[in-house]
């Protein structure tokens, strides 16, 4: 059935039924608990039922706690009589309905979707694959392939507090064959999302990273696609070949993956390997793993020296190390007893930076470096080099988030610098350079440079003065040379090109694609930029290829979306070639 905006018709095993999105106005929500999940999944595990979807997609129905939720375990197989499902649905409701009733304070601005999730935020509807129209230039031949944003985007709003990282994951993919784009937006069909479909109402609590729900990123290793969260298992998805999206199901790497697992995987690009971790609100805080060439987990590493629990967003991967970052953000269950916030902020804590061997078995040779409010999110690269007496040096480059206390409630005073850190492990001596302080962040490289040198780096430039409480929307993309000064009078030197969108409009995270990918003689910066604008003048969303060595990064092509396409998080290319040889199995 063809998916319409604004009201759409779905049938499920046993409903069809109306559901409707505004892309501009979100009803009031009562005021409710703000307590997350988070914290509160120990010893989870997937139950392997495949119910068939309208879609006749085949996807495992939910994850939940072994020892707690024994008898909703049993509810949720979707084999069982619609009047089981409504039982499982009153007993969610009426867990809500006591937290609300017992708690009922007052939304803050932060976690009011009546307030987040409009204008640009507001969720929107699916769309089934639609041919669009390029308004300006070409698309190069290089880009045929697809690009892909992932994204919150709830499928029912929340009875009470709802932050923005909370909402169902929606992919927003453009696939270009010979030149000519066309667009679709899936929602990723999570066990959150499925339970929740069948049951016509929001069910899972969550305040700030919902569990499950597959909004953060795409990875793309062991040939095979990935929507990922980092408080769940990943999620097979399938690119099909008129451009729709289907997901294929939680992925455990054969009964190798447990909980969850981070959104930032590194993958080199000449061994194929992927490295990764999980972190968690017990001890271990933090596990680190390795999956081969060929999609398979390895054993885990835990890191037991890490003392406190920290949320740790991202890692780097050099040749021969694996970076791990322990934040001033962190989590502890114990603050729910306390009647505190399960995550915060500790600004007593001294943020660290962990190198481990990357193909360690344990954490034995293990070498923490106090960086005094170094917080970092989100890593441009890191890579060796060897000092005069020829000792180990582990180069970083990343962005630095300032005055992180405001993570949770006022995104909009949280700025960002962009440094590199140089770590010498021989005489443990830390350096740092600030880059740039344009309040610039979600990084990216040509990734055929990750784990070693390299020079450039595309990152967003967030608005200097955003909506208050809101999430940070970004004004453009900035190109920064590595290396083109290192005097701290004249950080400017390190922006060598960048664009402003315009009036009123805003774009999300870019991503480069290299104009010759297989030539190992190309330039680093041969290539283009890409990148998802939205003209909230106009309501009309943009796919824009902008030239990676144009010193304004001049845009060569653009190609006008069908709809408006909410901001998001982050995205990625894959090649046609890659797509053809894509065989996911899960």
């Amino acid at each position: 059935m063809e998916i319409l905006p604004h009201t759409t018709y779905m049938t499920s095993l046993f409903h069809t039924y109306p559901y409707f999105h505004s892309p501009t106005k979100i009803a009031k929500s009562r005021p409710a608990f703000k307590a997350s999940v988070l914290g509160n999944n120990e010893e989870v595990h997937a139950i392997r039922i495949t119910p068939k979807l309208h879609n006749q997609q085949e996807i495992p129905t939910i994850v939940e706690s072994k020892r707690s939720l024994q008898v909703i375990r049993a509810l949720v197989d979707s084999r069982k009589p619609s009047s089981e499902l409504s039982l499982l649905e009153k007993i969610f409701k009426t867990i809500n309905s006591y937290i609300i009733k017992f708690l009922d304070s007052p939304l803050h601005l932060s976690v009011d979707p009546s307030y987040i999730l409009s204008d640009n935020f507001a969720p929107v509807d699916e769309l089934s694959p639609t041919k669009c129209e390029v308004i300006h230039g070409f698309i190069p031949p290089c880009l045929d392939g697809v690009y892909i944003r992932n994204g919150p985007n709830p499928q029912f709003i929340s009875g009470g507090p709802q932050h923005y990282l909370d909402g169902d994951g929606m992919m927003h993919c453009i696939r270009i064959s010979d030149g000519q784009p066309s667009f679709c937006s899936r929602y990723v069909k999570t066990n959150k999302y499925i339970l929740e479909h069948q049951a016509r109402s929001n069910l899972v609590p969550n305040v700030i990273g919902g569990f499950g729900v597959a909004n953060t990123s795409l990875a793309f290793f062991g040939g095979n696609l990935y929507a990922l969260c980092e408080s769940d298992l990943p999620y097979a998805i399938k690119v099909e070949e008129d451009g729709d999206i289907t997901t294929l199901g939680r992925h455990d790497f054969h009964g190798k993956l447990s909980m969850n697992m981070t959104a930032h995987p590194k993958t080199d690009p000449e061994t194929k390997e992927t490295f990764a971790f999980r972190y968690w609100a017990t001890r271990p805080y933090l596990t680190y793993f390795r999956i081969d060439a060929c999609g398979n987990k390895q054993p885990e590493v835990p890191i037991f020296s890490m003392k406190h629990p920290s949320l740790t967003h991202d890692l780097a991967i050099t040749q021969k190390y694996a970076v791990i970052f322990d934040i001033q953000l962190g989590a502890d269950p114990m603050n729910l007893i306390r009647g505190r916030r399960l995550l915060s902020v500790d600004p007593k804590k001294v943020s660290r930076i962990g190198i481990l061997q990357r193909y360690a078995k344990d954490e034995s040779d293990m070498m923490w470096f106090e960086v005094p409010g170094l917080n970092i999110f989100h890593v441009v690269n890191a890579w060796d080099e060897r000092d005069k007496d020829g000792q180990d040096v582990v180069v970083l480059v990343a962005p630095n988030m300032l005055s992180v206390e405001h993570f949770f409630e006022r995104m909009d005073l949280m700025r960002a610098s962009m440094e590199k850190v140089t770590i010498n492990l021989g005489t443990g001596v830390v350096s740092r350079h600030i880059m740039a302080t344009d309040n610039v962040e979600c990084p990216v490289i040509n990734p055929a440079y990750i784990a070693k040198r390299n020079k450039y780096v595309y990152a967003a430039i967030f608005e200097k003065t955003p909506i208050s409480s809101r999430m940070i929307r970004t004004i453009g993309v900035a190109k920064l040379d590595i290396f083109a000064s290192e005097d701290k009078s004249d950080q400017h030197k390190h922006t060598v090109a960048s664009r402003i969108y315009g009036n009123n409009c805003f774009g999300g995270e870019p991503f480069f694609i290299a104009r010759d990918s297989e030539n190992p003689n190309s330039e680093e910066d041969d290539g283009y930029v890409v990148s998802y604008v939205h003209d909230e003048n106009s309501g009309e969303s943009r796919f824009l290829v902008m030239d990676a060595r144009s010193p304004t990064l001049e845009v060569v092509a653009a190609v006008k979306l069908p709809r408006q396409v909410p901001y998001g998080l982050h995205g990625i290319f894959i090649k046609e070639k890659d797509l053809i040889n894509d065989e996911v199995t899960t």
